[in-house]
Parts: C-alpha cells; structure tokens; sequence
C-alpha cells in the first residue's frame, strides 16, 4: 500500500529542511507521487502547494474537481480549492500560502509559461527548482513501490519470451513492434512507453527508431521495450535476439558485454558510488577493446517514470542506497556493422542487489523461416 500522507510530510520535512518556505508542483510525475493524481497537463491550472509550515492544499479546475476528487487524492483528507473559469489560479495559490515567505522550489517541469506567471504572482519571493528536494525521496523506493516495479518487469518479461512468436525474417521493423506494442498492454501494462526494435546495422544505433527496414536472416536485432502498468510504475527491459548465425565477431562482442552486464548487476551493494558501478561494466569492455563504442551511462532510475534519479553514469558520486531501483544496461556499438544491449532493472537491497527481470540474458537464437 503505497502511504500517499506519509509522502507529504516527508515533502514538507524535506522542503524545511532545505530552506524553502513551500513548493508548488503542477500535473506530472511529482504530483502523481505525492497525491496519486495523475492530472492532465492542460491550459487550466492545477497545483499542488506543500508549505513547510502549513498543511498542503491542491488547486484544481472547478470541472476537473471531480476527478481530482475520485483520485487517491481524494481520500488524503488535503484541501481542494477549485476555481472557476473567470479567476486567476496563480494569485489563488498565492493567496493561501502562509505570508512572509521568501523562497518557493517549483517542480522541475513546470511549463516555463507557469513559472513566469507565478513569478508574477509571487514578485518578492525567490524561485527555485524543488528537483533535487522532490527526487531525494523519490529516488529511495519503499517496499510496496519495489513490488510495483517487480511486477511491472515480470509483466515486460512476458513479452520478451514472446518475441519469437514475431521476429522473423521478410518481416519489417515496423511490424514487428506493432505486434510487441500489443503485447505489452495484453501482458499487463495500461499504457506502452516505447519500443525499438534495431536489426541488422540498425542495432548499432541505441535509440534507434522503428523503421520500415526489412529483417535479415543471419542478424541480430536488439529489442528494448517498456510501458507503465495500472499500478503508475514503469519497466524497461532489453535483450538480443539472433536471427540464426550472427555475423563474425558478434559472438565475442557479445561474451564481453554479457559478461560486464552480469558483473555490474552481481556487483549492486549499499555504499558502491553510481560511477564505480558504471566503471565496473566500462573497464571490462574498455579492456575487450571495445571502450569506445560504449557510448552511454550504464543506467537510469526508474519508478514513476522510465528515466529518474538515480543515474549511474561516470562522474556521479551518489553512493548507492536500499531502495534505489535503476537499469544496468551496458551496451556496445559498432557503427555501420552491429550492437547489443542487455538491460536489467536492479533493485539495491541491505545487503546486495536484487534482479527484477528474469529472463534470460543469453542472446537468444531464433529459426530464420519466413
């Protein structure tokens, strides 16, 4: 059960504490996580105020009042303040938050339009970004939210072991994502987030978008795919598929990465800094000779969205912590000829790290029929 008050106080804890006298969050991730409210981004305004010394009110369109109500930020016992067509929402907010204030964190991504509007309507008050105060707590997960993100990674694990049933040769990128973007959602997700689908030179190319490409025999194909399930959590899980004999060198390249990929994910453990996680993978595969096409971080925090704090990336000095859910997914290049990626969400426990997703991460050969 995800403990949407304890949120807050913790919110309101967290803004005291870093010298602010409130902080204002419109419709996203942040607002999602602090009332489960996933309000719409709309030209009408909606804001969350968590005073540091007040209790926090939701301002919200008088005829979205009623989803808000219905929302889990209904039962939160939070006042909501909802105005109508002719008022102005930002000097609204600005009414009921406690007078004598001089600095306010505004969520991350607010639209640059709101931020200049409550700079109007807060004109002595210093403005600030609430990201680093706001993605402190997210980034720790509890243990309801790690359930959440094991059953999303079970569900993206379905997929994966259905992806035979779509990649063949003759058969078009395209197509074949169309046919895994249905399978997320049958196997459990409310909404897909993305899907690459990179054969052939295609897989050297991480973010690869779906082409019309036609699918060889005798190409690997790497396939990352996620989506956001009915709990709000999100999975993202990449694994490589062979469309019979590989081309020559891919199999080396591919020992090597696997190998810097189970490394990094055995090597998860409280206290490891997110850049001496990443240098466990990058050294390997800088020692294989292949350093210079590893061309990305080793990963990304996940939960609420696909990609948030924390990242595990060289030069960050963010020591690991229980409750920190992110991607190991190293990767290795070589522009015009192929790639491979093998990708994981690890959760940092006490004493360890412990795998989300289950499938295997041996490349995974598939027949050639057309």
């Amino acid at each position: 059960m995800l403990d949407l008050a304890d949120r807050l106080t913790r919110a309101r804890d967290a803004a005291a504490a870093a010298g602010l006298d409130a902080i204002l969050i419109t419709p996203g991730a942040d607002l999602r996580y602090l009332t489960g409210y996933d309000a719409r981004p709309y030209e009408r305004r909606t804001c969350l105020a968590v005073p540091a010394d007040a209790d926090p009110f939701l301002v919200v369109p008088e005829l979205e009042e009623p989803a808000a109500l219905a929302s889990p930020a209904g039962a939160l016992g939070l006042s909501m303040v909802s105005w109508a067509e002719t008022v102005d929402p930002y000097a609204l907010v600005a009414s009921r938050l406690p007078r004598g204030m001089t600095r306010v964190g505004l969520d991350n991504q607010m639209w640059i339009e709101k931020a200049i509007a409550f700079r109007t309507a807060l004109p002595d008050v210093e403005q600030c970004l609430a990201g680093e105060v706001l993605q402190r707590l997210r980034m720790r997960k509890s243990p309801a939210e790690i359930d959440a993100l094991r059953r999303a990674a079970a569900a993206i694990d379905r997929v994966h072991e259905r992806v035979g049933e779509w990649l063949r040769p003759g058969r078009t990128e395209r197509a074949v994502g169309r046919d895994i973007a249905e399978a997320i959602l049958a196997e459990g997700h409310v909404r897909v987030d993305f899907v690459i689908v990179a054969s052939g030179p295609n897989s050297a190319s991480p973010h690869h978008e779906l082409s019309d490409r036609i699918v060889q025999a005798g190409e690997p194909v790497v396939v990352d795919i996620g989506g956001t399930t009915g709990d709000g959590y999100c999975s993202d899980s990449t694994r490589v598929y062979a469309l019979g004999q590989p081309p020559d060198g891919f199999l080396r390249l591919y020992e090597v990465l696997l190998r810097a990929q189970q490394l990094q994910t055995t090597a998860v453990r409280p206290g490891v800094t997110a850049e001496q996680l990443d240098a466990v993978g990058r050294d390997l595969i800088t020692d294989a000779g292949y350093g210079p096409y590893f061309v990305h971080r080793t990963g990304h925090g996940i939960g609420l969205e696909t990609h948030e704090e924390p990242y595990i990336v060289a030069g960050s000095s963010l020591p690991l912590e229980p409750g920190m859910a992110f991607s190991v997914e190293p990767g290795i290049y070589l522009p015009g000829r192929y790639g491979a990626r093998i990708e994981d969400i690890v959760a940092c426990t006490p004493d360890g790290g412990d795998r989300l997703n289950r499938t295997t991460r041996d490349l995974v050969v598939l027949g050639t029929t057309a």
